[in-house]
């Protein structure tokens, strides 16, 4: 299981109330804003809802 580092890149305005959830479950509030998941498939399937809010890079 790969580590993931997100980073919020872009606005939420603009986003959908769905989109919003997401990025707020990842824990992303704020632009520039980083977390870190382990690759499960809850976290992949959030991530792919905000693809192009966020950056997504592996952690090694």
């Amino acid at each position: 299981m790969a580590r993931l580092k997100i980073t919020q890149v872009r606005s939420q305005i603009g986003a959908t109330a769905r989109q919003r959830r997401n990025l707020e479950a990842l824990g992303l509030k704020r632009i520039n804003q980083s977390v870190e998941h382990d690759d499960s498939a809850i976290i992949l399937g959030m991530i792919e809802r905000v693809k192009h809010l966020v950056k997504v890079e592996e952690v090694k």
